[in-house]
C-alpha cells in the first residue's frame, strides 16, 4: 500500500495547523522587511508640481509610506484614515504611485483626497519589488531612523494606525 498520499495530508496539515498553535494570525503575512532600512528610492515624481521624495526626506522622524494606484479598488477605503491619521499624528504620509498614469493620478486624488507629503512614480513595479509588495495597496510605517517597523497588506484602517504607528 502506498503511503505517500497519507504522509503528504499529514505534511500539509502540520504546515497548516503549527502556525495556529503557536498563536500567529493566519492573516497576517511576515515582510522580510520588518527592522530593515526602508529601501532607498530614485523615482520621478508622479505628478508636476508635486515634489517626490527619498529615504533621506524620511530621515530623522517616524514616516508612513503608502503604495497604491488610481486603478486599485481598495485604495479608494484607506484615503481618509491616511489623511486623518497623518495630521493628527503630524506624521508625514509619503505614496508610491504603482503603474499608473499622471493623469489618472491627478482626476483620482481630486476626487479621494490627497494626504500624501510627497508621492514618487513606480513606473515599471522595480521599487515595489524592492519594498517587498505583495500587491496594492500596502503601507509601510517607518521609524525616526528609517527602519521598517509593520507592514499593512490591503487597506489600512485608523484603528490599525493608531496601533502601529510609529
Amino acid at each position: 500500500m502506498n503511503k505517500l498520499p497519507l504522509i503528504l495530508f499529514v505534511l500539509l496539515v502540520a504546515f497548516l495547523v503549527i502556525p495556529l498553535l503557536k498563536g500567529k494570525d493566519p492573516t497576517v503575512i511576515d515582510s522580510v522587511m520588518i527592522g530593515k532600512a526602508a529601501p532607498a528610492l530614485s523615482l520621478p515624481d508622479a505628478l508636476k508640481g508635486k515634489k517626490g521624495f527619498s529615504r533621506k526626506d524620511m530621515q530623522g522622524q517616524p514616516a508612513i509610506v503608502n503604495v497604491f494606484a488610481s486603478w486599485c479598488l481598495e485604495c479608494r477605503t484607506e484615503q481618509a484614515a491616511l489623511e486623518k491619521i497623518g495630521k493628527a499624528n503630524n506624521i508625514p504620509v509619503y505614496g508610491i504611485d504603482y503603474k499608473d498614469t499622471p493623469e489618472k493620478l491627478a482626476a483620482w486624488l481630486k476626487q479621494y483626497g490627497d494626504p500624501y507629503k510627497a508621492i514618487d512614480a513606480d513606473n515599471d513595479g522595480r521599487a515595489a519589488i524592492d519594498w517587498g509588495v505583495y500587491g496594492v495597496p500596502e503601507t509601510f510605517f517607518i521609524d525616526g531612523n528609517g527602519i521598517i517597523r509593520y507592514k499593512q497588506v490591503g487597506a489600512v484602517s485608523e484603528d490599525i494606525m493608531k496601533e502601529n504607528a510609529p
